[in-house]
C-alpha cells in the first residue's frame, strides 16, 4: 500500500519504538502534523519554543536512555535547534532532529523560511540528511537511529522538503542496516589501556577525574571496584560513590576549580569527561593527563 512521505515518517517512529515526539507546529510539517492525530501510539508534546523541543528531547533521552526525537518547522524553526544540538553533540546524547524544508524545486532559491540547516548543523552533528526522494525516506530514518545509537551516541538531523512529505510510494521497512563507511569502536585499543596501567603503576598521586561518559556506558561500578583495588582518588560529579571521591564543581561554586594539587610523576586519568576550564588542577604542567572517551578513544 502507498503511502505520504508524513504517513512514513510517523509509521517508521513507530518502527523504531518512539513513543515521544517533542515539536512545535509550521507551514513546512503541516502534512506531519496533520497525520499525527491519527497515530494515537505517539504522544506528542507541544513545546513553547523550538529549542525548547531539543533540549526536552535531549533530556528524555538521558533520562530514558532511548533516542530522543524531535519535529520542528523549516527556518527560524529549525536554526532554534542549534543549542540543543550541540549540547547533544558534547555529551554524546542520542538524539534525532526532523526538520522541515522548502520544496526541493525551491532549495537554494532563498525561499520564504529557507535555510541550509544541514550546513549549519555539519559541526555539531554526528550526521544529517536531506531527504531528496520519498522513496529513501524509511531508509534514510532507520540509519539515523542507528548513528544515533550506536557508538558514540550523538545527535542526527533529517531535514524533509515539503513536496517530499506530500509525495506517495510504498512503505518498505528495512529491518537490517549496514553503512560502509561507518564502522563505530566498541573495543578499547589495548596499547593504551597498556600504557595507561603502566603509568598508573609508576604514579606517585594518581587520580581519577570520572565524568558522564561513566555513569552512560553503567560504568560506575566497576570504577569503583578499580579504584579501590588500585587505591586510586577519584572523583567526579555522580559517577564514584562517596568512598572514593569527591564532587568536582565548576567556578563560582563553593570550593570550586580545584581537583587536586598534582606534582611531578604524578597522573591525571580523565574517563568519559570533558575538561573545562572552570576545573582547574593545581600544577597541571608537571602531571601527565590522559583523557579516555566512553567510545574507547584516548588522547593525552
Amino acid at each position: 500500500m502507498e503511502l505520504t512521505g508524513a504517513q512514513i515518517l510517523l509509521e517508521s517512529l513507530k518502527k523504531e519504538d518512539v513513543d515521544v515526539l517533542f515539536g512545535y507546529p509550521g507551514g513546512a510539517v503541516i502534512d506531519i502534523y496533520d497525520e499525527l492525530p491519527r497515530h494515537p501510539e505517539l504522544k506528542h508534546v507541544l513545546v513553547r519554543h523550538e529549542q525548547g523541543a531539543v533540549h526536552a528531547a535531549d533530556g528524555y533521552a538521558r533520562a530514558s536512555g532511548k533516542v530522543g526525537c524531535c519535529l520542528v518547522t523549516s527556518g527560524p524553526g529549525a536554526t532554534n535547534t542549534v543549542t540543543g544540538i550541540a549540547t547533544a553533540y558534547c555529551d554524546s546524547i542520542p538524539l534525532v532532529v526532523f526538520t522541515g524544508q522548502v520544496p526541493t524545486q525551491l532549495i537554494g532559491n532563498d525561499a520564504f523560511q529557507e535555510v541550509d540547516i544541514v550546513g549549519i548543523t555539519r559541526p555539531c552533528t554526528k550526521h544529517n540528511f536531506l531527504v531528496k526522494d520519498v522513496r529513501n525516506l524509511a531508509k534514510t530514518i532507520r540509519q539515523a537511529f542507528y548513528l544515533a545509537r550506536s557508538g558514540r551516541p550523538g545527535p542526527v538531523l533529517v531535514d524533509l522538503p515539503k513536496d517530499i512529505m506530500q509525495a506517495r510510494t510504498e512503505f518498505v521497512w528495512p529491518e537490517d542496516i549496514f553503512m560502509r563507511s561507518y564502522n563505530p569502536t566498541y573495543k578499547p585499543n589495548l596499547n593504551q589501556l597498556r600504557r595507561t596501567a603502566e603509568e598508573l603503576a609508576k604514579a606517585r598521586k594518581p587520580i581519577i577525574l570520572a565524568g558522564g561518559g561513566v555513569i552512560m556506558a553503567n560504568a560506575s561500578e566497576v570504577l569503583c571496584e578499580l579504584a579501590h583495588e588500585l587505591d586510586v582518588g577519584a572523583g567526579g560529579g555522580g559517577a564514584v560513590g562517596p568512598v572514593v571521591g569527591h564532587e568536582v564543581q565548576l567556578a563560582g561554586a563553593h570550593r570550586a576549580g580545584i581537583v587536586a594539587e598534582i606534582g611531578v610523576e604524578q597522573l591525571c586519568d580523565g574517563a568519559g569527561v570533558r575538561h573545562h576550564a572552570g576545573v582547574a588542577v593545581k600544577g597541571i604542567g608537571h602531571a601527565h593527563v590522559r583523557h579516555t572517551h566512553e567510545n574507547g578513544a584516548d588522547s593525552m
